[in-house]
Parts: C-alpha cells; sequence; structure tokens
C-alpha cells in the first residue's frame, strides 16, 4: 500500500509539469483558513461605514478573535502543505554526489510558455511593490485617526523595511529548501492574511501586520528573479531579468497611487490595507502558470519532474537529451549536482569576496534611495529654493530619468552584465559628490541642481535595475534563493540605517551625507569590479563554474 501511494504522489507531480503540491489538501484548506480569517474581519469593517471607517480605539469583536487565530493557522497549514517531504528536504541539505547532466533548451527562442511566465512573474513583482509603497498613501489617514504625528506614522515604515530586510533572508532560505514556487506562494499566502491590517483598532497592531507584510515583499522579489533567471533561455535571460524589475517597480507604484485615488476617497485609508487578500489571492490563482525551476528539481535528485518542466519550455523534445559526459560550455547544458547546500559557503572564496562588495552596494544603495533622496527636496528648498520649485524640480528630474531604464536594458544585454552594473555604481558616486560641490562652492544653478539630480536617479536606478538580477545569476543553485536575498536585505538594511540617520539630521548636511554615501558605493564600485564576473550570455551552469575556479 505505501509503494503504491509512493508511486501516486510521483505520478501525480509527473501529470502537473512541477506544478503539483506535496500536500494539496494541507495548502488549499490553509489558504480558505486565512481568507475566512480576513472576512471575519469585514463586518465591523463594514458597520463602520457611517463614520467614514473609523474603527480606532473599538474592542475586537469575537468574529475578529476568531479570525486572529485562524490566520496564523492557516499560514501555518499553507506552509505544511508546501513543504517537501522528508526525503526531499534532507536531499536539498546534505546530497548525494551524484552528476547527471541534460542538454535543455537554453538556446532555444523565446515560446508561448516563456511568456506566461514572465507575465505572471511581472504581476507578482507588481503586487509585491504595491505593498510597501502603499505605505505612503495609508501615513496621512492613520495620523488623522490615531491621533498620531508625522514622526510617530514614521515609524511604520521603518517596520515594512525591517520587515523586508528580515523576509529577505528567511525566504531566500525557504527557497533554496522547499523550491522558489512555494517562496512565492507563501509570500502571497502572507499578504492575503496581513489584509486585517485594514481592520487593526490600534496603531500598534499595524506595526506588527506591516512588519509582516514586509517580511513577505522583501522575500517574493528575489525569489522570482531566482525563478526566472533558473528558467529562461540564456541568449534572453539578462534583458529579460532587468525589464521586469522596471516593468514590476513600475506598475506596483501606479497600482498604489491609483487605488488610493480611486478607493480611498470613499472607503478610507484601511482600504489599501484589505487589497492585500484580493491581490494575494490573484497570485495564488495563477500559481498553475508558475513551474517549480527545473534546476531546483534536478539538484534535488527530482530528475523526472525537472525533464517534465524542462519539456513545457523546450519546444521540442529533440531540445531535451539525456548524456552521462561531460558537456562543453556551448551545448547549453543543464548540470545535476548535489554539493553540501551549506550557507557558509557564500563566505568562501570568490563567493565571499563578490558577495561583500553587492552587500556594501546594496547598504550604499539603501542610504542614497531611502535617505539623501528623502531629504533633498527640504535641502533643495534650505538652498532657496521654495517649496513648488523643489518638488518641480524632483518630477522634471523623475521624468528625465525614465529614459534610463531603457539604456540599462540594453547595456546590459548587449555590452556587459557586470560592467553595466559598476558603470551606474560610479555614475551614482559621481552624482553625490556632484551635490558636494554645490555645497561647498555654494552653487545655485538650476541647470547644475538638474543634472546632478538626473544623474543621481539614474544612477540609483540603475543599481538597483542590476544588482538583483546579477545576483540571481552567479550564485550556485543551491544557494541562488538564499545568496539573492542576503543581497536584497543589504539594500533593505541600507534604507534602515537611511532611516534612523535621517531622525539625527545626518542628511541636512549635504557635505557629510554625500561622503557617507558616497564613500561605500565608491569601494562597492572597486570590489565588484575586481571580484565580479561577467554572465552575459553564459549559462548559470558555466557561471558557476567560473566562480568556483
Amino acid at each position: 500500500m505505501l509503494l503504491r501511494l509512493a508511486g501516486f504522489r510521483r505520478a501525480s507531480m509527473m501529470k502537473s509539469d512541477g506544478i503539483a503540491f506535496h500536500h494539496p489538501l494541507a495548502f488549499w484548506f490553509g489558504c480558505l483558513a486565512v481568507a475566512a480569517g480576513v472576512c471575519l474581519h469585514m463586518p465591523m469593517y463594514i458597520m463602520a461605514a457611517p463614520m467614514h471607517y473609523h474603527l480606532a480605539g473599538m474592542a475586537m469583536d469575537t468574529p475578529m478573535s476568531i479570525g486572529m487565530g485562524l490566520i496564523p493557522c492557516g499560514v501555518l497549514l499553507a506552509a505544511y502543505g508546501l513543504m517537501p517531504h522528508l526525503a526531499q528536504l534532507h536531499q536539498s541539505l546534505h546530497g548525494h554526489g551524484n552528476h547527471l547532466y541534460f542538454h535543455v533548451a537554453d538556446g532555444v527562442p523565446l515560446n508561448g510558455e516563456h511568456w506566461k511566465l514572465v507575465i505572471v512573474l511581472a504581476v507578482a513583482l507588481t503586487v509585491d511593490v504595491m505593498k510597501p509603497a502603499s505605505i505612503a498613501f495609508v501615513m496621512p489617514g492613520m495620523v488623522h485617526e490615531y491621533s498620531i504625528t508625522q514622526s510617530t506614522a514614521g515609524y511604520l515604515a521603518l517596520s515594512a523595511l525591517t520587515g523586508t530586510a528580515v523576509g529577505s533572508v528567511i525566504w531566500g532560505r525557504i527557497a533554496d529548501l522547499f523550491g522558489r514556487r512555494a517562496a512565492i506562494l507563501l509570500s502571497a499566502i502572507l499578504f492575503m492574511g496581513t489584509a486585517i491590517c485594514g481592520t487593526m483598532p490600534s496603531f500598534g497592531w499595524n506595526l506588527v501586520m506591516c512588519f509582516l507584510m514586509g517580511a513577505a515583499a522583501g522575500g517574493m522579489l528575489p525569489i522570482a528573479f531566482t525563478l526566472m533567471a533558473e528558467t529562461i533561455p540564456t541568449a534572453h535571460r539578462g534583458w529579460l531579468l532587468v525589464a521586469l524589475g522596471g516593468i514590476g517597480t513600475s506598475a506596483g507604484y501606479l497600482a498604489a497611487s491609483g487605488a488610493a485615488t480611486l478607493l480611498e476617497p470613499t472607503f478610507s485609508w484601511r482600504v489599501l490595507w484589505l487589497l492585500n487578500l484580493p491581490t494575494g489571492a490573484l497570485i495564488v490563482f495563477l500559481n498553475r502558470y508558475i513551474p517549480e525551476s527545473p534546476r531546483f528539481l534536478s539538484n534535488n535528485g527530482l530528475q523526472r519532474e525537472a525533464r517534465a518542466v524542462l519539456m513545457r519550455f523546450a519546444g521540442s523534445k529533440n531540445d531535451l537529451v539525456a548524456d552521462v559526459t561531460d558537456p562543453s560550455e556551448d551545448t547549453h547544458i543543464l548540470e545535476i549536482v548535489h554539493p553540501v547546500a551549506e550557507v557558509r559557503e557564500l563566505l568562501r572564496g570568490r563567493y565571499a569576496r563578490i558577495s561583500a562588495g553587492l552587500a556594501v552596494c546594496g547598504l550604499a544603495w539603501g542610504l542614497a534611495n531611502f535617505g539623501f533622496l528623502l531629504w533633498l527636496p527640504g535641502n533643495l528648498e534650505r538652498m532657496g529654493l521654495n517649496a513648488h520649485a523643489a518638488s518641480t524640480l524632483m518630477a522634471k528630474s523623475a521624468l528625465l530619468a525614465v529614459p534610463g531604464i531603457a539604456v540599462v536594458v540594453c547595456m546590459y544585454q548587449y555590452w556587459s552584465s557586470v560592467r553595466t552594473l559598476v558603470l551606474f555604481i560610479a555614475l551614482s558616486t559621481v552624482s553625490l559628490l556632484a551635490f558636494l560641490l554645490i555645497e561647498m562652492l555654494h552653487l545655485r544653478s538650476a541647470v547644475f541642481t538638474i543634472a546632478a539630480t538626473v544623474a543621481l536617479l539614474i544612477g540609483i536606478s540603475g543599481v538597483i535595475a542590476t544588482m538583483i538580477p546579477y545576483s540571481a545569476e552567479i550564485y550556485p543553485v543551491h544557494l541562488r534563493g538564499t545568496g539573492s536575498g542576503v543581497i536584497a536585505a543589504s539594500s533593505k538594511a541600507g534604507g534602515i540605517l537611511g532611516a534612523g540617520l535621517g531622525v539625527l539630521d545626518l542628511f541636512r548636511n549635504f557635505t557629510l551625507s554625500a561622503i557617507v554615501i558616497a564613500v561605500p558605493m565608491a569601494i562597492a564600485g572597486i570590489m565588484v569590479a575586481r571580484a565580479g564576473i561577467e554572465t552575459r550570455g553564459h549559462a548559470l551552469e558555466a557561471i558557476q563554474r567560473a566562480m568556483a575556479e
């Protein structure tokens, strides 16, 4: 009976082309429990409609208390449904040293299956970016309803940023143990659960829920890039990774601002959090179009399942042939190696040097994006511009910086991945030093200020647009989620540090703040230039072999 049951499990996974759940009933019951828990919070929200949905200070009723219990139980049950069998988990952690090779469709043109994956991951990233982007639109309403100060409301952003940093690391590890698809779906389920943030009667509960929402958002971002990198053909991997990041970010901010414009006046700020339920459920609904990474499956000894997924993307059965010889780089192979997947491998050899360079880069980027730029409008006013002029200057600069994303995509695809990253690190450093000259030489030229602002916006946009995709390409398959998560977490850690230094008024001093950010940015550029490796046009396994030399 046990053998028949095991055979049924493997057959079901094969039939689903790598999109089955290890414990499907647990997963779906968990999703229903989370959705039910959120829905039990809705009666109180609806009853508060005559008061424009004002819930501050109200006591939680019995249905809300039951819902609060259902949600964590549902998340744990769904996580169990996504958890692999113990034998596979042991394989992920320890491996057995066997080697097998597949010729795969790494050189075929993009087909319908590739585009389905790209579209679904673009939707997932849009939802992912929309969550933290909504914070700016809910804070004014929170300040009014909870009768708190702007500085107190700022703890909401700090809580979310801390959550994204923690989530990037934890979800990265989950992706390497449970799978890329499992990590993405777990983020979506947590999105659904944190919808109750829109019904919380106290600001403290909002901080807790915002931390959890940030953890889910921080976890999904690097994993989506990891799955894309491991599935898209080599020739198209670079530009699609960079374009995915640009499109997802822009669409996420547009969705947040659009929802605030259309819904907030009628349903209050709380509706922006309640949208977590349908948007998270949308990702779960699209799960059939999110296959597991074939490289992850192969690395965990699930060779038949890896072959089934690859057949979806190969376009032809002739593009997938088993081979037991060591092929050359030009044959576009998927190398199935079972190493010991210890995290400390990231601290050894060339991986240690490039990881350190990328982490410093992420830290400096977070300081620039969440610190220097956040205080820039105020500093421009201090230099003599009025508030309207400062806002207009920032808007013009942002508009001029938009075409920079297309430039980043072209350079990453057709010139060099690592040199593109280093170039935009250098541009960010130079633009920061330009602001240093503005302060030291008392320059008040609008043209010079706009040029420096545009250069900084293009520079930091180029850095984040290339840093995360580059991280998803350089790490070995058994640590790709962990490595990408750590680098993503470094950028969030820089944001947390930037928020803290902003409270200390560091960024009101152009000279000091420019130096504080430009120095680590320059150091990161040197480290990445020296330890980085070219990924453009190379299969992931070829990159892995070069990094191990």
